[in-house]
Protein backbone atom coordinates (compact mmCIF):
# COMPACT_ATOMS: atom_id res chain seq x y z
CA UNK A 1 0.00 0.00 0.00
CA UNK A 2 1.16 3.53 -0.76
CA UNK A 3 2.38 5.56 2.22
CA UNK A 4 1.94 9.31 1.85
CA UNK A 5 3.95 11.75 3.92
CA UNK A 6 1.99 14.80 5.06
CA UNK A 7 2.29 17.45 7.75
CA UNK A 8 0.88 16.86 11.21
CA UNK A 9 -0.03 20.54 11.40
CA UNK A 10 0.39 23.78 9.47
CA UNK A 11 -0.81 27.33 10.25
CA UNK A 12 -4.39 28.14 9.21
CA UNK A 13 -3.33 30.14 6.15
CA UNK A 14 -1.79 26.99 4.66
CA UNK A 15 -4.50 24.51 5.60
CA UNK A 16 -6.21 23.30 2.43
CA UNK A 17 -3.23 24.29 0.30
CA UNK A 18 -0.38 21.96 1.29
CA UNK A 19 0.56 19.85 -1.70
CA UNK A 20 -0.25 16.50 -0.15
CA UNK A 21 -3.85 17.48 -1.00
CA UNK A 22 -2.99 17.00 -4.68
CA UNK A 23 -1.79 13.48 -4.07
CA UNK A 24 -4.72 12.56 -1.84
CA UNK A 25 -7.11 13.79 -4.54
CA UNK A 26 -5.36 11.83 -7.27
CA UNK A 27 -5.38 8.66 -5.17
CA UNK A 28 -9.10 9.09 -4.48
CA UNK A 29 -9.85 9.62 -8.17
CA UNK A 30 -7.80 6.54 -9.04
CA UNK A 31 -9.41 4.43 -6.32
CA UNK A 32 -5.99 3.56 -4.89
CA UNK A 33 -5.87 2.98 -1.12
CA UNK A 34 -3.13 4.64 0.90
CA UNK A 35 -2.04 5.36 4.43
CA UNK A 36 -0.62 8.61 5.72
CA UNK A 37 2.60 9.21 7.65
CA UNK A 38 2.31 12.50 9.50
CA UNK A 39 5.52 14.42 10.09
CA UNK A 40 6.66 17.53 11.93
CA UNK A 41 9.63 19.89 11.83
CA UNK A 42 12.03 17.44 13.47
CA UNK A 43 11.04 14.71 11.04
CA UNK A 44 11.66 17.03 8.08
CA UNK A 45 15.23 17.59 9.19
CA UNK A 46 16.01 13.94 9.94
CA UNK A 47 18.44 11.95 7.82
CA UNK A 48 15.81 9.25 7.42
CA UNK A 49 13.27 11.60 5.87
CA UNK A 50 15.87 13.30 3.70
CA UNK A 51 16.57 9.98 2.00
CA UNK A 52 12.91 10.04 0.93
CA UNK A 53 12.57 13.78 0.26
CA UNK A 54 15.94 15.52 -0.24
CA UNK A 55 14.48 18.95 0.55
CA UNK A 56 12.47 17.92 3.59
CA UNK A 57 9.15 18.91 2.03
CA UNK A 58 5.85 17.13 1.50
CA UNK A 59 4.45 15.24 -0.23
CA UNK A 60 6.48 12.11 -0.71
CA UNK A 61 5.28 8.58 -1.27
CA UNK A 62 6.61 5.11 -0.64
CA UNK A 63 5.19 2.19 -2.61
CA UNK A 64 7.27 -0.94 -2.22
CA UNK A 65 10.63 -0.17 -3.77
CA UNK A 66 9.34 3.07 -5.28
CA UNK A 67 10.17 6.24 -3.37
CA UNK A 68 9.00 9.41 -5.04
CA UNK A 69 8.89 13.10 -4.20
CA UNK A 70 7.54 16.27 -5.87
CA UNK A 71 3.78 16.53 -6.29
CA UNK A 72 3.92 16.74 -10.09
CA UNK A 73 5.97 13.58 -10.42
CA UNK A 74 3.75 11.75 -7.95
CA UNK A 75 0.56 12.83 -9.72
CA UNK A 76 1.84 11.66 -13.08
CA UNK A 77 2.83 8.31 -11.57
CA UNK A 78 -0.63 7.86 -10.09
CA UNK A 79 -2.28 9.03 -13.31
CA UNK A 80 -0.51 6.29 -15.25
CA UNK A 81 -2.45 3.80 -13.12
CA UNK A 82 -5.87 5.38 -13.65
CA UNK A 83 -8.22 5.79 -16.61
CA UNK A 84 -9.92 8.56 -14.64
CA UNK A 85 -6.82 10.73 -14.72
CA UNK A 86 -5.34 9.88 -18.12
CA UNK A 87 -7.29 9.12 -21.31
CA UNK A 88 -6.67 5.87 -23.14
CA UNK A 89 -5.48 7.47 -26.40
CA UNK A 90 -1.89 8.63 -26.80
CA UNK A 91 -2.74 12.18 -27.80
CA UNK A 92 -5.13 12.63 -24.89
CA UNK A 93 -2.53 11.34 -22.45
CA UNK A 94 0.11 13.67 -23.84
CA UNK A 95 -2.24 16.66 -23.60
CA UNK A 96 -3.12 15.81 -19.99
CA UNK A 97 0.57 15.65 -19.09
CA UNK A 98 1.15 18.97 -20.86
CA UNK A 99 -1.56 20.67 -18.80
CA UNK A 100 -0.11 19.22 -15.62
CA UNK A 101 3.25 20.78 -16.43
CA UNK A 102 1.60 24.03 -17.54
CA UNK A 103 -0.11 24.32 -14.17
CA UNK A 104 3.20 23.78 -12.38
CA UNK A 105 5.57 25.73 -14.63
CA UNK A 106 3.47 28.46 -16.23
CA UNK A 107 0.57 29.26 -13.91
CA UNK A 108 1.82 28.43 -10.41
CA UNK A 109 5.10 30.44 -10.29
CA UNK A 110 3.56 33.93 -10.62
CA UNK A 111 0.79 32.92 -8.21
CA UNK A 112 3.20 31.70 -5.53
CA UNK A 113 5.32 34.82 -6.03
CA UNK A 114 2.30 37.03 -5.41
CA UNK A 115 1.30 34.90 -2.43
CA UNK A 116 4.76 35.26 -0.94
CA UNK A 117 4.59 39.04 -1.19
CA UNK A 118 1.14 39.15 0.40
CA UNK A 119 1.76 36.60 3.18
CA UNK A 120 5.39 35.98 4.02
CA UNK A 121 6.79 39.44 3.21
CA UNK A 122 3.77 41.61 3.92
CA UNK A 123 5.65 43.64 6.55
CA UNK A 124 8.72 44.23 4.41
CA UNK A 125 8.92 47.78 3.04
CA UNK A 126 9.91 46.53 -0.40
CA UNK A 127 6.97 44.12 -0.75
CA UNK A 128 4.04 46.51 -1.19
CA UNK A 129 5.51 48.28 -4.24
CA UNK A 130 6.16 44.89 -5.86
CA UNK A 131 2.57 43.66 -5.50
CA UNK A 132 0.99 45.48 -8.51
CA UNK A 133 3.55 44.07 -10.95
CA UNK A 134 3.23 40.59 -9.45
CA UNK A 135 -0.56 40.77 -9.63
CA UNK A 136 -0.38 41.88 -13.25
CA UNK A 137 1.68 38.79 -14.09
CA UNK A 138 -0.91 36.58 -12.40
CA UNK A 139 -3.79 38.29 -14.19
CA UNK A 140 -2.10 37.73 -17.53
CA UNK A 141 -1.93 33.98 -16.94
CA UNK A 142 -5.47 33.83 -15.57
CA UNK A 143 -6.84 35.73 -18.55
CA UNK A 144 -5.06 33.37 -20.93
CA UNK A 145 -6.39 30.36 -19.06
CA UNK A 146 -9.93 31.76 -19.02
CA UNK A 147 -9.72 32.43 -22.75
CA UNK A 148 -8.66 28.84 -23.38
CA UNK A 149 -11.47 27.46 -21.26
CA UNK A 150 -14.18 29.59 -22.86
CA UNK A 151 -17.28 27.44 -22.50
CA UNK A 152 -15.36 24.21 -21.92
CA UNK A 153 -16.06 22.26 -18.77
CA UNK A 154 -12.44 21.12 -18.54
CA UNK A 155 -9.08 21.94 -20.10
CA UNK A 156 -9.63 19.23 -22.70
CA UNK A 157 -12.76 17.20 -23.47
CA UNK A 158 -12.87 15.47 -20.07
CA UNK A 159 -11.45 15.72 -16.55
CA UNK A 160 -7.79 14.65 -16.30
CA UNK A 161 -4.80 14.96 -14.02
CA UNK A 162 -4.17 18.31 -15.69
CA UNK A 163 -7.44 19.67 -14.31
CA UNK A 164 -6.63 18.29 -10.89
CA UNK A 165 -3.28 20.05 -10.82
CA UNK A 166 -4.64 23.30 -12.26
CA UNK A 167 -7.43 23.43 -9.69
CA UNK A 168 -5.01 23.07 -6.79
CA UNK A 169 -2.96 25.91 -8.24
CA UNK A 170 -6.00 28.18 -8.53
CA UNK A 171 -6.86 27.42 -4.90
CA UNK A 172 -3.74 29.33 -3.83
CA UNK A 173 -5.64 32.52 -4.76
CA UNK A 174 -8.55 31.73 -2.44
CA UNK A 175 -8.08 34.89 -0.35
CA UNK A 176 -8.24 37.12 -3.42
CA UNK A 177 -10.94 37.84 -6.01
CA UNK A 178 -8.64 37.07 -8.93
CA UNK A 179 -10.39 33.79 -9.79
CA UNK A 180 -13.94 34.89 -8.96
CA UNK A 181 -13.47 37.98 -11.12
CA UNK A 182 -13.28 35.60 -14.07
CA UNK A 183 -16.55 33.64 -14.31
CA UNK A 184 -15.11 30.91 -16.56
CA UNK A 185 -12.35 30.20 -14.05
CA UNK A 186 -14.67 30.36 -11.06
CA UNK A 187 -17.09 27.91 -12.67
CA UNK A 188 -14.21 25.64 -13.68
CA UNK A 189 -12.69 25.55 -10.19
CA UNK A 190 -16.09 24.98 -8.57
CA UNK A 191 -16.85 22.16 -11.01
CA UNK A 192 -13.61 20.36 -10.21
CA UNK A 193 -13.93 20.90 -6.47
CA UNK A 194 -17.45 19.47 -6.53
CA UNK A 195 -16.07 16.05 -7.42
CA UNK A 196 -16.56 13.53 -4.59
CA UNK A 197 -12.89 12.55 -4.71
CA UNK A 198 -11.83 16.12 -4.02
CA UNK A 199 -14.23 16.49 -1.12
CA UNK A 200 -12.95 13.27 0.44
CA UNK A 201 -9.32 14.27 -0.10
CA UNK A 202 -9.85 17.71 1.40
CA UNK A 203 -11.53 16.26 4.48
CA UNK A 204 -8.68 13.80 4.98
CA UNK A 205 -6.12 16.56 4.43
CA UNK A 206 -7.72 18.81 7.07
CA UNK A 207 -8.45 16.11 9.65
CA UNK A 208 -4.91 15.86 11.16
CA UNK A 209 -4.79 19.62 11.68
CA UNK A 210 -8.08 19.62 13.57
CA UNK A 211 -6.98 16.64 15.65
CA UNK A 212 -3.66 18.31 16.47
CA UNK A 213 -5.34 21.55 17.48
CA UNK A 214 -7.89 19.69 19.59
CA UNK A 215 -5.17 17.73 21.38
CA UNK A 216 -3.22 20.89 22.14
CA UNK A 217 -6.32 22.65 23.44
CA UNK A 218 -7.06 19.76 25.79
CA UNK A 219 -3.61 20.01 27.39
CA UNK A 220 -3.68 23.76 28.05
CA UNK A 221 -4.15 24.81 31.67
CA UNK A 222 -7.64 26.07 32.49
CA UNK A 223 -7.94 29.85 32.63
CA UNK A 224 -8.30 31.46 36.04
Amino acid sequence: MITLSAFRWVPPFAQGLVRDLRVRWALEEAGIPYKEKLIGVKDQASAEYRTLQPFGQVPAIEDGDLKLFESGAILLEIAERSDTLLPADAQGRARARAWTLAALNTVEPPITHLGGLMIFHVNEPWAAPAVPTAEQAVCKRLDELAQWLGERDYLEDRFTVGDLMMTTVLRILRNTSLVSDRPALQAYQSRCEARPAFRKALADHLRPFAEYESARASTRPAAG
